[in-house]
């Protein structure tokens, strides 16, 4: 549009100079040319920011208006250096102004227009009107497209703020989740059992003293196992157990050992089948910490699973063996957990809330308990694996984690 005044101008101004060669407001004419580049020129200069340079925007575009209308009263031919300042009206003004501007410039268009012609010409008297109407529509069409498109940005930017923030949380959510089954599943256990050995110290201290040097001799080794579990979850490793490059069915048959020298409960430790799919049952597939099929991350929800449930058994159960078997069935693996202690209700109103397995009655959902098969759960679901629970009054528990095993 500056471009286009600017030429219109020169144009209006060459042919005015060459029709009227000795005319006396040539002079003048030229000097009010001048002054409306000058005044156009200073437009940017107005583009308005706040109230103040909004009101000296309209005051530019008004000297602008009133040059340009006294130029064309002294040039008829100026009269088509309209069509920028229409677009300059629409840019500057609200509509209803705008408008009302654009049909006063179009009436003294038309009559400029009418002086030029020596006879009455129809199209001089609709076709300037026809312009004005055309660029106004397009321009407030426009102006419409613009809004609704800054609107939709603006929409769009504020979503993905949103967005990043519920990440942001969603995030910190499932970060509390980790640490919380970590520390159940590792520190929290073995704080309990540190409490059950010293208590049991304390009890024989005087009567057995051999027997109290063990159960503290124990509950140091616990203590030692807990600080390396919880360098390695500060780190997010896997658990002490697999971190060394162990498999996970020597994880789990040292977990079961480690359980009955320190507990005195009984746990065997039962492999069936093979990752690999070896007839002799012997360790198949990859070599070294990973078993074929299963992630790290899954053996080490797996091993996790394995001593939160031994755990429930040792403090709830009052069983007098378990067992752990970790079998290979075609496309999953499945790692159960059985005892033959008191055993518990799965249906009951305490086990929605996620009650240790094996607990009985008095203890099933006690302050500050019920964590176990939530978290249990949860670890699951992240490999797309499931949890059951058989257990009944006086029929022992059997805890069930299956996993799917991946394609290699």
């Amino acid at each position: 549009m500056h471009l286009a005044f600017v030429l219109l101008l020169g144009a209006s101004l060459t042919r005015f100079v060459v029709h009227h060669p000795g005319a006396a407001r040539v002079p003048w004419v030229i000097g009010l040319s001048v002054v409306l580049a000058v005044l156009y020129a200073l437009g940017p200069a107005f583009r308005p920011t706040d109230v103040w340079t909004v009101r000296r925007h309209r005051l530019w575009l008004a000297a602008v208006v009133v040059t340009w209308v006294v130029v064309v009263l002294l040039a008829p031919s100026f009269a088509w250096c309209a069509i920028p300042l229409f677009y300059t009206g629409l840019r500057t003004l609200p509509a209803p102004a705008a408008i009302t501007l654009v049909a006063a410039l179009t009436v003294l268009v038309v009559i400029s227009q009418l002086r030029l012609a020596k006879d009455f010409d129809p199209n001089l008297l609709l076709l300037p009107p026809a312009v004005a109407g055309l660029a106004t529509a397009v321009f407030l069409h426009m102006q419409r497209q613009a809004a609704r498109q800054r609107a939709l940005i603006d929409d769009l930017v504020r979503t993905r703020r949103e967005l990043a923030a519920t990440e942001r949380r969603a995030g910190a959510l499932a970060e509390r989740q980790r640490l919380a089954m970590e520390i159940h599943d590792s520190l929290a256990q073995g704080l309990s059992s540190q409490q059950m050995l010293l208590q049991a110290a304390a009890r024989t201290w005087d009567t057995d003293p051999a027997t109290a040097r063990t159960h503290v001799t124990t509950a140091t080794s616990i203590v030692a196992r807990n600080l390396a579990e919880a360098r390695a979850f500060v780190h997010d490793l896997a658990p002490a157990d697999l971190a060394d490059g162990g498999t996970l069915h020597d994880a789990l048959r040292a977990l079961a050992e480690r359980e009955s020298a320190e507990s005195g409960l009984p746990v065997r430790f039962h492999l069936d089948g093979s990752p690999g799919g070896s007839p002799d049952g012997s360790p198949g597939g990859l070599s070294g910490g990973l078993s074929a099929g299963l992630s790290a991350a899954a053996q080490a929800a797996l091993m996790r699973i394995a001593q939160g449930a031994l755990a429930n058994v040792r403090e709830h159960a009052g069983a007098s063996a378990a067992v752990i078997t970790l079998s290979y069935l075609g496309d999953q693996a499945v790692l159960d957990i059985a005892d033959d202690g008191r055993g518990f209700d799965p249906a009951g109103p305490s086990s929605s809330a996620g009650p240790s397995p094996s607990a009985g009655p008095s203890t099933a959902g006690s302050a500050g308990r019920g964590h176990g098969l939530p978290a249990m759960r949860a670890r699951l679901r992240q490999f797309g694996g499931t949890l059951t629970v058989e257990s009944g009054a006086g029929e022992g528990t059997v805890v069930t984690a299956t996993v799917p095993l991946e394609t290699p």
